[in-house]
């Protein structure tokens, strides 16, 4: 569930499409979607939304921001950062990558892919829902 969490938030800092986005795990099978600002799973139950740079679950409770390169958790620490199409943990190793529509994990695998999704809406994906 982790996984497939964090495939919907390398998704959505900033939607400007009206249709729903979708999101596939490595083997092909759909995940989830993004439609506007909202996350769903791939039974259709919501499991986040983005208000401006913060980032919350479907319960509504606020998981962390994005502020330029940098992703911070709820509490404020910095969790993270983007550098070009790379994603870093807080400590600096590499977390994982985008490279077009593909997402990779840290060792270079492909985790899942995303149709038309923004890199800015993939890092919240990755970073608050994996």
């Amino acid at each position: 569930m982790k996984k497939i969490l964090t495939l919907i938030a390398l998704t959505v800092f900033f939607f400007s499409s009206a249709y729903a986005q979708r999101m596939y795990d490595s083997g092909g099978r759909q995940i989830g979607r993004v439609d506007s600002e909202r996350y769903y799973d791939g039974s259709g139950r919501q499991i986040g939304r983005v208000d401006g740079s913060s980032i919350y679950d479907g319960s509504g409770r606020q998981l962390g921001r994005i502020d330029g390169d940098q992703v911070y958790n709820s509490s404020g620490s910095q969790i993270g950062r983007i550098d070009g199409e790379r994603l870093y943990s807080g400590s600096g190793s590499q977390m994982g990558r985008i490279d077009g529509e593909r997402i990779y994990d840290g060792s270079g695998r492909q985790i899942g892919r995303a149709d038309g999704l923004r890199r800015m809406q993939m890092i919240i994906y990755f970073y608050f829902f994996m």
